[in-house]
């Protein structure tokens, strides 16, 4: 792991501000860490290039190290703190005082605890080593068909997401463009060729983008894009697809070192909608035609800090999907978001689809609420397209589209949608929303 650092001055393969101080704060850390006997690191470095630093000196002087969103709120802060006890402490002040209780929480060498679950409000943390996200990098290059990967990141580092392109970039040899979604999102953009490099997005930044011509045409000249961190919708993969943009949606998480299924651009160019196959450092089981998905890979996590996982145990995730006849993975929605009204059950994301496709919504988020008639009532939260646009028209748009059990009892109409940084949708705030807004008239 030392060669790590030797590594960062020999080569010129990062591209963001302050890029040349790299190799010396992260000496000068991994020397602060290695005097101390396997301290608990927390980062939270806003400064793309410290959080690298820290993160590779971490990782050389075998320290459990935690990867943390600056910006998380006191609460999860004291919920974090509580957890980790860190010895440690990167990139933010703070006041919060150390647990009374003993820390005896044993921590595994090389350790890297990586956070998921924020948008519920239950801050965990997947407990990963170098190997298993080593594993992803070579399932990912095996997959493409490459030996050095070129990423343009625009995901925060903390999260899996950028954290992967990073990984990918420094273990293959190959560069690495940092720059926030902020900055893309006013078209200054970098000066590197864009076929030589690969891009991660998230649906909502890739909905945005495809609204400014300029930055259309400059996304539809890389290599590969991938999509991820929340699933797509229809309307925006063919618009996608018009401007031969080279899509390539990934399922994956937190607990797999990202994806563990990718489509690939040619074949989303030539029409396919699905997840793609399976790449090779990962299997998928499901239980029946249509069920659970199980996971076994060689980049999957050991368990959620501080509990291990059993060795050998599969990882069934709340995800319901199907492999195919040709083996691609198609999603049809989450165990946990699954709505029964009327003894039905309904499954979101095909209400939610077949709103967007009335072209009378710019957002939309389909829950159940307790019903005493319906077990759950179908609710749609939305932001339409206008404000003269009323449920009733929507409503109206759907009777052919959708079974009438399946066409929603309440329409809430909000300017905005809860959305983390990863586009996931807050269920449980609009829960709140629902019930209150319906109490409430």
């Amino acid at each position: 792991m030392e060669n790590l650092l030797n590594n960062l001055q020999n080569r010129d393969w990062l591209i963001c501000d302050y890029s040349q101080e790299l190799p010396q704060i992260a000496i000068e850390l991994y020397l602060n860490f290695t005097q101390l006997s396997n301290p608990k690191i927390i980062i939270a470095e806003r400064s793309q290039v410290r959080f690298l630093a820290s993160f590779i000196a971490a990782c050389a002087a075998k320290c459990p190290v935690f990867l943390c969103n600056p910006d998380w709120s006191q609460d999860e802060w004291e919920q974090v703190f509580n957890l980790v006890q860190p010895d440690i402490v990167l990139g933010i002040s703070h006041n919060l005082p150390k647990s009374p209780i003993s820390n005896s929480q044993t921590t595994i060498p090389n350790s890297i605890m990586i956070p998921t679950g924020g948008s519920s409000g239950k801050i965990k943390f997947a407990i990963h080593t170098w190997q298993t996200l080593t594993a992803s990098v070579q399932g990912f290059t095996e997959y493409f068909s490459i030996n050095s990967v070129n990423s343009f990141c625009v995901l925060p580092l903390y999260h899996v997401s950028g954290l992967m392109q990073f990984m990918r970039s420094l273990t293959t040899g190959g560069k690495l463009v940092i720059t926030s979604y902020k900055t893309l999102a006013s078209s200054q953009l970098s000066h590197i060729n864009p076929a030589e490099f690969f891009i991660s997005l998230v649906p909502t930044q890739l909905q945005i983008i495809l609204q400014n011509p300029e930055l259309t045409q400059w996304l539809s000249k890389f290599s590969t894009v991938l999509l991820g961190g929340a699933p797509p919708w229809d309307e925006l993969l063919e618009k996608a697809r018009f401007h031969q943009i080279r899509l390539a949606p990934t399922y994956g998480m937190t607990e797999t070192a990202s994806q563990i299924a990718t489509l690939k651009p040619d074949e989303f160019l030539q029409g396919k909608f699905n997840s793609g196959k399976i790449l090779p450092h990962a299997q998928i089981m499901i239980d029946n035609q249509s069920g659970n998905i199980n996971i076994q890979s060689q980049s999957l996590a050991l368990g959620y800090y501080p509990q291990l996982w059993e060795n050998g145990e599969n990882f069934t995730v709340d995800d319901i999907g199907f492999l195919d006849n040709q083996g691609y993975l198609h999603i049809v929605g989450r165990n946990s978001d699954k709505i029964i009204t009327g003894g039905e059950n309904v499954y979101p994301p095909e209400i939610e689809t077949a709103i967007r496709k009335t072209q009378m919504v710019i957002d939309i988020c389909v829950i159940g609420i307790p019903d005493k008639h319906w077990g759950q009532a179908l609710t749609a939260i939305y932001i339409p397209n206008n404000k003269n646009i009323s449920s009733l028209e929507i409503q109206t748009q759907l009777k052919n589209q959708l079974s009438k059990f399946k066409i929603p009892k309440y329409w809430i109409s909000l300017p905005t949608l809860p959305r983390n940084a990863q586009g996931k949708i807050n269920r449980q705030q609009l829960q709140q929303i629902a019930e209150d807004f319906l109490i409430n008239n």
